[in-house]
Parts: C-alpha cells; sequence; structure tokens
C-alpha cells in the first residue's frame, strides 16, 4: 500500500490527493469499476401488491448507463491505536425502459475499500490484517429505500461460475393452483430472457466469447433502511450482490464487460398453509460494455 502523506494534528488536517496510481492503490479492486459503463440488456422482476387481484408481475427491458468516479484521497476511520483507510468510489446509474423510453430508476451511492487498516504510529511499517469483508456498496434510491452491503472480492481466469437463482416466489407449502401464472405467462411473452432462472441470461450471454480476467464482487446486506409506506406494503429486507468485471475477446475485438445481478426480497400477502409473508424475489440482471 502506498501512503499520502503522514497524519498531521486534527486542527492542520488537510487531505491531498494522490496520484493516479496512488488512488488506484487505495482503491484496489474497486479501480476495476471505474469508468462509464453501458447496456442494453438489462432485466427488471419484480412482483408488487395488486388491490383484489393479489399481486402483479413486471418485467421491463431496459437499458442502463452507470458512471464510476474515484475518490481523489482515501478518507481516515480513526480507532485509537490503529486507523482504516477507506478508498471510494462515487457511483450514479440510470435506467431506461426499452419499450417506453421512460426512465425506470435513478441511483447513487459510493463503493468502499476497506481492505487498509494500519497502526496509527507512522513509525510502525506494516498494515494489520484486513477486516472479513473488505468491500462496501452504500446506495439511495428515490423510492425511499437506503442499502448498505458488505462483502469480498476475488480474481480469476476465464468464465466466471455464474450461480443460478430462481424468481419464484416462497408463498408457502399450500399454493392455490394457477396462482403463480402470470410467472409462467411471462416467459411466453418474453422468450428472451429466462424468467426462472434469471441468471442464466447473463450466462447466456457470455457464450460467444472468450474470458480473460475477471473481478468479482459478491455481497449481502448488512442494513436496510425503508421509508414508513415502503415497510408497511412490501417491506424490503435483504439484499444480495454480486459483480464481474470481464476481459473479453470478441469478433477480434477485446474490451471490458461488466456483468450485475441483484436481488432485493419484498414480502406481502400471507404464505399459504403457514405463517408469515410471501416472499417475493425482486431481480435485476445485465451486461454492459466500458465505454
Amino acid at each position: 500500500m502506498q501512503t499520502f502523506q503522514n497524519v498531521p494534528p486534527l486542527k492542520n488536517f488537510v487531505r491531498l490527493a494522490g496520484t493516479n496510481a496512488q488512488i488506484e492503490d487505495e482503491l484496489g479492486p474497486l479501480a476495476a469499476l471505474l469508468g462509464t459503463w453501458k447496456g442494453s440488456n438489462g432485466w427488471n422482476l419484480v412482483a408488487v401488491p395488486n388491490g383484489a387481484e393479489g399481486f402483479l408481475l413486471l418485467i421491463q427491458n431496459y437499458t442502463e448507463t452507470i458512471n464510476f468516479t474515484a475518490v481523489s484521497a482515501p478518507v481516515p476511520n480513526r480507532g485509537g491505536t490503529v486507523e482504516q483507510m477507506v478508498g471510494a468510489v462515487l457511483y450514479d446509474l440510470t435506467v431506461t425502459d426499452n419499450l417506453t423510453g421512460g426512465v425506470l430508476h435513478v441511483e447513487n451511492g459510493m463503493w468502499l475499500n476497506l481492505a487498509h487498516i494500519e497502526p496509527q504510529q507512522v513509525e510502525a511499517l506494516e498494515a494489520l490484517p484486513p477486516p472479513a469483508q473488505t468491500i462496501a456498496r452504500q446506495a439511495s434510491i428515490p423510492h425511499g429505500d437506503a442499502v448498505l452491503v458488505l462483502g469480498n472480492t476475488f480474481t480469476s481466469q476465464g468464465v466466471p461460475p455464474i450461480p443460478d437463482n430462481d424468481s419464484t416466489p416462497l408463498a408457502g407449502p399450500d399454493v392455490p393452483l394457477g396462482y403463480l401464472d402470470q410467472y409462467l405467462q411471462a416467459q411466453t411473452k418474453f422468450p428472451d430472457f429466462d424468467v426462472k432462472n434469471p441468471n442464466a441470461t447473463l450466462r447466456k450471454a457470455l457464450s460467444n466469447q472468450e474470458i480473460g480476467k475477471v473481478t468479482t464482487f459478491v455481497l449481502d446486506s448488512s442494513s436496510l433502511l425503508n421509508i414508513p409506506f415502503t415497510t408497511q406494503h412490501v417491506n424490503p429486507n435483504n439484499f444480495t450482490t454480486i459483480f464481474w468485471v470481464e476481459e473479453v475477446t470478441a469478433d477480434n475485438t477485446n474490451f471490458l464487460q461488466l456483468q450485475y445481478t441483484q436481488q432485493t426480497n419484498f414480502n406481502f400477502l400471507p404464505r399459504f398453509g403457514e405463517p408469515g409473508l410471501i416472499m417475493w424475489p425482486h431481480i435485476n440482471i445485465n451486461t454492459l460494455v466500458k465505454q
């Protein structure tokens, strides 16, 4: 790890920007995210409350632009005898519906590199072991939700093992026949999207590509905060996400590609045959290319 400066007394503290190399060192694996990414094969799958009909399944094909920008100096978290120098990446994204051109979603937040923990005495040369979870993502969205997820990252070579996922609601042991027919009907309406297993759509995007180095980010929810209306009607209580930054060769062209999958669990309507509420997976996936 490169050090930007010796830390002066707090009353005189000035946080100086480093060189590009120093900034990337502080960001660690998050440096792979930097830049602008765009993809037009995103998919949004979400069930929402729908009065006497129970629920309505919405599926939308979308275009997305994500901008990642480095914070130019690390942010110190002071712990008395140790300090954590947090490398941060600002991001903002916009999602538009491919059918209508309307805006579906906007979001901003930060990704944080939490791995750099050092003794506070500048004479100490060796950094301390990193925490169990070395990255974080903070997000805020205009539905009235704020998310903090923690996780880790690793690198690999070749096609990443994108896991299966399942959009089927957890509705209990006695689900009435035909209750979830909207999911079956959606598969006919959207043949290019695997409704039951959305991540299979991500794997399909890799089928004619040669994949080199891959940086994988795996994060799970630590905290979700929701406005009262959202809590009352759908109660989002868990968020998970995986990002893959891939070095790709296809059609004699080399480029960088970003894929992600994320799921937010909604909870509404009584389960069938047991207490509790039905858990409805809200899933988003996309494949984007660095511009």
